[in-house]
C-alpha cells in the first residue's frame, strides 16, 4: 500500500481495533493516541495538557475570552497535531485514526467505521472501561456528540456522512475481522 490510510471512527465501533489490524496487515506504522506524546513534543505544550483538551472544540465563551488575548489551547492543540499529522503522511505510508486527519491528509484513502448504538454499547460494556452498564448508552452517545462537534468546528464538513470518505464499514454487520478484510480487498484495487 503506497498510500496514508485515515480512519474515522463512531465511538465503540471498534475503529481503532481496525486501525490496528489494518496497519499489521498492510505493515505499515500506526499512530493513534500516540498522537497526543509526539504532538506533545513537538510543541511547548504538556501532554498531559493535551489529553485532557485533545477532540475538544472552544465553546463560543473560549473563543471570544481567547480571541482578543490568545488562540485559545485546543487550537494549539490541533494545529500541533495537524502539523505532526501532515510530518507523518510526508514520510510514507501509515494509518491514521482520528483528528480530523481525513481532512488534513486530503490525498488519504479515507474509511469510516461505524455499527449500530446496541452493538457499539455492547462492545464497550466488555472492555469494562470503567462506566457503569446502565450509563454506557449515554457515554456512546456523548463522546459522538463531542467528536461531531470537534470534527465539524476544524473542519467545516459534516462528521459521519459517507459522501467524505471512500469506504464505509459497519463492524456491526460484518465485525472487525470483516471489515478488515473488506479494507484490504478495497485497497488492493488502488494498487493496480
Amino acid at each position: 500500500m503506497n498510500k496514508v490510510i485515515t480512519v474515522s471512527r463512531q465511538f465503540g465501533s471498534g475503529g481503532r481495533e481496525f486501525g490496528i489490524k489494518l496497519a499489521h496487515e498492510l505493515k505499515i506504522p500506526f499512530y493513534d493516541k500516540d498522537l497526543i506524546s509526539m504532538a506533545a513534543e513537538d510543541s511547548n505544550l504538556s501532554a498531559e495538557f493535551m489529553r485532557h483538551y485533545e477532540e475538544s472544540a472552544p465553546g463560543l465563551f473560549s473563543r471570544t475570552l481567547y480571541s482578543y488575548y490568545q488562540m485559545p489551547m485546543t487550537d494549539q492543540i490541533y494545529i500541533a497535531q495537524s502539523n505532526l499529522i501532515k510530518k507523518l503522511a510526508e514520510q510514507g505510508p501509515c494509518v491514521i485514526i482520528g483528528r480530523c486527519s481525513d481532512v488534513i491528509v486530503e490525498n488519504s484513502v479515507k474509511i469510516y467505521i461505524h455499527a449500530p448504538i446496541a452493538k457499539r454499547v455492547e462492545r464497550k460494556n466488555a472492555m469494562n472501561i470503567g462506566v457503569p452498564p446502565e450509563k454506557m448508552e449515554e457515554h456512546v452517545r456523548a463522546t459522538d456528540k463531542k467528536r461531531k462537534k470537534y470534527y465539524e468546528y476544524y473542519t467545516d464538513q459534516k462528521w459521519g456522512m459517507a459522501e467524505n470518505h471512500h469506504l464505509c464499514l459497519d463492524s456491526g454487520l460484518i465485525g472487525i475481522d470483516g471489515c478488515v478484510e473488506t479494507a484490504l480487498r478495497y485497497l488492493s484495487y488502488l494498487e493496480k
